[in-house]
């Protein structure tokens, strides 16, 4: 994968100013933070295209905002409501369905795509913006864990540049700059909050509601996401896309827990020396560092003290109670199919879970269910990755509704 994190190109690699974006998942928290962004520097940006899934009113306020020509959304029903919404005289073009997403990821009218869907839906635009070239600020973890191989292939192909949102990994990106010999790292250091339930045991765990779980004592996130960093899954599959961004075996990633979530995460050395990225828990500074790279901007948001902060503490994760972090870290170790299942799996429990018709420990056991019954296989395509998820969602369900 040609990336600022493993190959480090030249700057020019980067589109000019101002950039052409386009945001699939405009109206998640890390699409209304990316326009937030775009907002507090309008001359460096034009924005092509917006996608927006379900939520019309809100990307009708951020399209009136920002006029691009082209908007998306999943379904014709909404794509109605959408253009009812919008202001006379501006008129682009809407686009329906998954596959809108993709056209998107690909219009020639656009350098950069900020890929920010949620779950494996951001698999293929991700896919399709690598083949096509383009810088892509990747807040899509599962994009990765379902064929990380296969979109390093493409940006390898194409030239695309891919650039980590995620915390955690734009914190890896930042604190391997200048050092990209693979000779003198160790390893990286995720740092996780532990969610809610840190230092809860398999008893109270087995009492959880969904309320409690979507209540993350730091980070404002989806549901979906919310309900990951609660199980620690979250963590283990940015183990994961921090395997395929930086090429590295599972041995050489670890986690630590760090409740106040201000360090983001660290590099380590071979001389024993560890780098740490610090700063207040917003993504607008990783999403500007991305959409901007390699300028650093000036942002509207509070500074962070130390001597505020008072304590920062870290801790081993528990990976008896939270076993969905040891299930991603065996996964990957197995192959790419194990992941695709270990990922449609996850997606299918915490969503079954959402509706309160499982109980929260059942989400790590569905999982491990799953994985148990994966056939090794080539990955070798979109096709088959696409595939493999059907087949494992399918039976995850299958095996939720046996039980």
């Amino acid at each position: 994968m040609k990336t600022y994190i493993s190959s480090w190109p030249s700057s020019n690699n980067m589109p000019g100013w101002p950039r052409k974006v386009v945001l699939l998942g405009s109206t998640g928290s890390i699409g209304a933070s990316a326009l937030d962004v775009i907002g507090q520097h309008k001359d460096l940006f034009s924005v092509t295209a917006l996608a927006g899934a379900t939520n019309a009113p809100l990307l009708a306020e951020q399209a009136e905002r920002f006029r691009p020509p082209f908007l998306a959304v999943l379904t014709d029903e909404v794509a109605r409501e959408l253009k009812s919404l919008l202001p006379s005289g501006y008129t682009p073009e809407i686009l329906t369905g998954p596959e809108a997403y993709v056209t998107l990821a690909e219009l020639e009218q656009a350098d950069m795509v900020l890929s920010s869907i949620v779950g494996a839906a951001g698999f293929l635009p991700t896919l399709a913006a690598a083949k096509a070239g383009k810088a892509i600020a990747l807040a899509n973890k599962e994009s990765l864990v379902l064929g990380g191989h296969l979109i390093r292939a493409a940006c390898k192909a194409s030239g695309a540049i891919v650039l980590p949102v995620d915390s955690e990994h734009n914190a890896l990106f930042q604190g391997l700059m200048g050092h990209n010999s693979d000779n003198e790292l160790k390893k990286l250091i995720l740092t996780a909050s532990g969610g809610p339930f840190r230092g809860k045991d398999s008893a109270f765990l087995s009492t959880v509601t969904r309320d409690q779980a979507l209540a993350h004592p730091n980070w404002s996130m989806g549901a979906k996401v919310s309900i990951d960093s609660s199980t620690l899954m979250n963590k283990g599959l940015e183990v994961i896309e921090a395997c395929h961004l930086y090429g590295l075996p599972v041995e050489q990633v670890d986690v630590v827990v760090h409740p106040q979530s201000i360090v983001h995460s660290l590099v380590e050395y071979v001389d024993g020396s560890q780098i740490a990225h610090l700063g207040v828990p917003d993504m607008r500074i990783p999403i500007a560092h991305c959409l901007c790279f390699p300028k650093r901007v000036p942002l509207a948001m509070p500074s962070l003290s130390l001597a505020e902060v008072g304590n920062l503490t870290f801790e081993k994760p528990d990976v008896e109670a939270f076993p969905c972090l040891r299930l991603a870290k065996d996964a990957f170790a197995n192959g790419p199919a194990h992941a695709i299942v270990l990922n449609a799996a996850n997606e299918v429990a915490v969503e079954l879970f959402l509706k309160e018709q499982i109980r929260y420990m059942d989400i790590p056991a569905i999982i491990e269910k799953a994985l148990e019954s994966v056939n090794t296989c080539e990955v070798n395509d979109a096709e088959c990755v696409l595939a493999l998820d059907r087949d494992a969602r399918r039976k995850a369900l299958e095996t939720t509704i046996r039980n």
